[in-house]
């Protein structure tokens, strides 16, 4: 059997590329893998997301049914960014109806609001690429979730979002790192692209006041800003103390910071449907992980990682999560060891790609 599979590959700046690298690599073993070919194949896989790289594998899924793999289960930022208000307008009605125009056009005159504006991720969009699609493969309860709702008799099949450890970092280039925060440190982290959705100003007004009482905390922010307003709000942020700022990170600079820090921040409100591969990532070599609670991440044990509710009391709970950590780095390193046991027993690459074949052999 051969696979078309369809992706983003490094070193396209998307987690999706990295995820993809690793999945092709763990199926080869097993199965006839083509990477982004245009023969067809035995069973296509194509990869979506919200990024504009995804744009030609949409179109593509659209005209070749195969296998839908939603890394987003919101799509409706996706359609805001590359069509015009007509184009927009009708995708919209063809997927909530003609009595939902006035409400599209709507949100089209607000869409430079989109960013974080919870209206539009309760309209994923995802109608036409579930209807095109003879399977949906998600990677968590809520995005499985969002497929039903749009369509009901969908076929979905929910598989873990692989993680591949590499081989870290010498123990000599990470205390290089450490050094710089001085003994006693607890380093947080928020890496990826820095977007609304991603509570970029609510962790940095948090972090600014535990910082008053702990000055041995430090907070490492490594990513692209999503937007310039973004920008322009966090801007003033990044000069205080005990903040470093990091630009877009390859991936060996990604892995040397990741091993330095002592707890992922990875909040996620209004919420997509996606399994956060920047979690995964950092659960998987041990590290204490804070996000948001939800159905994203209902497969994860209670104790292994930090919930914070979205809603009112989100900054006020993540602000006691941090001073909790800087105060008691013990119990921070356990939590930290059981996600990487949750990593290792069900999102391994072995285990996966089993996973992965068996759907495939069913479907061709």
């Amino acid at each position: 059997m051969t696979v078309g599979y369809h992706s983003p590959m490094p070193p396209a700046r998307t987690g999706v590329a990295g995820y993809s690298e690793a999945l092709v690599r763990a199926l080869a073993g097993l199965m006839r893998v083509t990477v982004n070919s245009s023969r067809y194949s035995d069973v296509e896989l194509w990869h979506l997301g919200n990024n504009a790289l995804h744009r030609p594998i949409l179109e593509k899924s659209l005209q070749r049914p195969g296998v839908a793999v939603l890394h987003d289960a919101v799509l409706h930022h996706f359609y805001l960014g590359g069509n015009d208000e007509e184009r927009y307008l009708e995708e919209f009605v063809y997927n909530y109806g003609e009595w939902s125009r006035g409400l599209a056009r709507e949100l089209w005159k607000r869409r430079a609001h989109s960013a974080g504006d919870p209206e539009y991720f309760r309209y994923p969009m995802l109608r036409r690429v579930i209807e095109a699609s003879r399977c949906v493969v998600v990677h968590n309860p809520m995005a499985a979730a969002f497929v039903r709702e749009h369509v009901p008799e969908a076929r979905v099949e929910e598989i873990p979002h692989l993680f591949d450890a590499p081989e870290p970092p010498p123990q000599f280039v990470i205390a290089r790192v450490r050094e710089r925060f001085g003994p006693g440190a607890v380093v947080f982290g928020l890496f990826g692209h820095l977007r609304e959705s991603k509570r970029v100003l609510q962790v940095l007004h948090a972090f600014a006041r535990v910082r008053r009482d702990h000055p041995h905390a430090w907070l490492v922010a490594a990513g692209e800003m999503a937007s310039q307003d973004l920008a322009r709000a966090a801007a003033p942020y990044w000069t205080n103390p005990g903040i470093v700022r990091l630009p877009y990170l390859s991936e060996s600079e990604f892995w040397k910071w990741a091993h330095a820090v002592d707890v992922c921040i990875n909040l996620r409100n209004p919420c997509a449907g996606e399994t956060s591969g920047i979690m995964v990532r950092f659960a998987g070599i041990g590290r204490c992980v804070v996000a948001t609670d939800g159905a994203e991440i209902s497969r994860w044990p209670q104790d292994a990682c930090l919930r914070v509710d979205a809603g009112l009391a989100e900054e006020e709970m993540l602000e006691a999560y941090l001073r909790w950590a800087c105060s008691t780095p013990a119990a921070v390193r356990e939590i930290g060891h059981r996600a990487a046991a949750h990593i290792a027993a069900h999102h391994a690459p072995a285990r996966v790609a089993r996973l992965w074949v068996d759907l495939l052999e069913r479907l061709a």
